[in-house]
């Protein structure tokens, strides 16, 4: 009984050994891989920034009027605010590597800032939405969750929120638009607010 035991678990280490070196031999290329696109990146020059999607944030469209008198709405308008007037652009999913070597390295800096300031307006939005629906204001929520779907946030709860405001209004017949617009997001967030759309309206 031992013999046959013994013979197994060696098969199992040489296979175990096999696989754990492919996975090294693997790892190490792509580490390879990686630095020698980077030093490659780091060598590249300034370039034009012409075919940047920026991102055009249309305040006087949405419901900038109501509810001023709410601290948290405030607070977000204001934050908008001074976006209206700065770079926007999605870089979601574009590695500072890609970024270099499509831009230049000296550009880096300014593309980390114009994403931040997507990351700001989506996360403004999604705080300006929900306080308004806290608030009863379902309509100017729902414009205002709109506008963060159509420029690709990829926060969960815009989509849920959305989907729920539809749902709510008889408008459910919009759910798969938003089920169209997360299968469109690259990334992981993309498949999460896609799975969790499909979860809670299995129907649509």
């Amino acid at each position: 009984m031992k013999i046959p035991f013994l013979a197994t678990l060696f098969l199992f280490l040489l296979v175990l050994g096999r696989a754990l070196k492919k996975n090294t031999k693997t790892m190490n290329e792509q580490e390879q891989s990686f630095w020698q696109r980077e030093r490659a990146a780091n060598s590249v020059r300034k370039k034009p920034m012409d075919d940047l999607e920026y991102i055009f944030l249309p305040l006087e469209q949405l419901p900038a009027e109501v509810h001023r008198d709410d601290t948290v709405v405030q607070e977000c308008l204001d934050t908008l605010t001074i976006l209206k007037d700065s770079k926007i652009v999605n870089l979601t999913g574009i590695t500072n590597t890609d970024l270099k070597l499509a831009y230049g390295t000296a550009n880096i800096t300014v593309l980390t800032e114009y994403d931040q300031n997507y990351t700001s307006l989506i996360t403004t939005l999604q705080k300006w939405a929900d306080r308004l629906y806290e608030l009863g204001d379902m309509d100017n929520a729902k414009t205002i969750l709109e506008y963060a779907v159509s420029v690709h946030s990829d926060i969960t709860a815009t989509y849920l929120l959305l989907a729920e405001i539809y749902s709510q209004s008889g408008l459910s017949e919009r759910i798969p638009e938003l089920i169209s617009a997360a299968e469109k997001l690259t990334g992981t967030s993309g498949k999460i607010i896609l799975r969790k759309l499909q979860e809670t309206y299995p129907s649509l």
